[in-house]
């Protein structure tokens, strides 16, 4: 079990920019400052600059997540349909999973993007992550059981992060675990470059992959509705703006 630290002194953030938007979640900025955003359940993607385009899907309703880790296989999972809708970069449709149909079946509360045609998803019923090939509808990795409700997951293309009630672990994408760090009220985090922002009662706090040290954010006193990471920049967004911070850390 990893053994982590927390820095006693926060890390100061600089304000470079907000802009006014409305949304029901702002999903992600990507490098190219395009915003994708969820409103009315309508996914939007609004370069800089250009028009926005759009994506609904009204016979499944409310999407549970999005990923746009890779965004020419964005991700939308419908917890209610036990069901994953892949899009392309132009927000149109090109697979879809129903988990249902699988056999055996597969009871799905979270899942996030993998290398390939592949998704980490949380198998419920057997409380196991699974790497899941969805073009040829079989199981790459499986891991050990875990024995906690888990909070969130996410992933790139060499590791997948889960954070349960108890545990963040850390996986490669064998399924192999290199890291286990007790959880000390954390409940949901964002994953940029292998480097982790972790979100709790007290406020947010960050990890670089080069160090084992967790080190609190001196963040603004706004709500924090959605917070995310692209690069070294923080963007929290209030419900009213989305703030833009820039994240230096030596």
């Amino acid at each position: 079990m990893s053994t982590i630290t927390v820095a006693q002194s926060p890390v100061e953030l600089t304000l470079v920019d907000s802009i006014s938007i409305k949304a029901d979640q702002i999903i992600a900025v990507d490098n190219f400052e395009t915003i994708y955003y969820l409103k009315n359940n309508i996914l939007y993607k609004k370069p800089k600059a250009q028009p926005a385009i759009n994506y609904s899907n009204v016979q499944l309703g409310v999407p549970t997540s999005i990923n746009v880790f890779n965004p020419l296989k964005i991700n939308m999972f419908f917890q209610d349909f036990n069901s994953v809708i892949i899009l392309d970069n132009r927000l149109a449709e090109i697979f879809k999973i129903d988990f249902n149909l699988i056999q055996p079946y597969k009871n799905v509360t979270h899942i996030s993007t993998g290398y390939d045609n592949t998704l980490w998803i949380f198998n419920q019923d057997i409380q196991q992550l699974e790497l899941y090939d969805y073009k040829n509808e079989k199981l790459r990795v499986t891991t050990v059981p875990i024995q906690s409700n888990v909070l969130d997951l996410k992933s790139d293309y060499n590791y997948c992060w889960m954070l349960t009630e108890n545990y963040l672990y850390q996986y490669t994408y064998f399924g192999s675990l290199i890291s286990k760090i007790e959880n000390k009220g954390y409940t949901s985090l964002v994953v940029d470059n292998e480097n982790l922002i972790l979100r709790s009662d007290e406020g947010l706090f960050y990890k670089s992959k080069k160090s084992d040290e967790i080190i609190q954010l001196e963040t603004p006193k706004l709500l924090i509705n959605q917070f995310l990471l692209t690069n070294e920049t923080l963007y929290i967004y209030d419900s009213e703006k989305l703030h833009e911070y820039q994240l230096k850390i030596d």
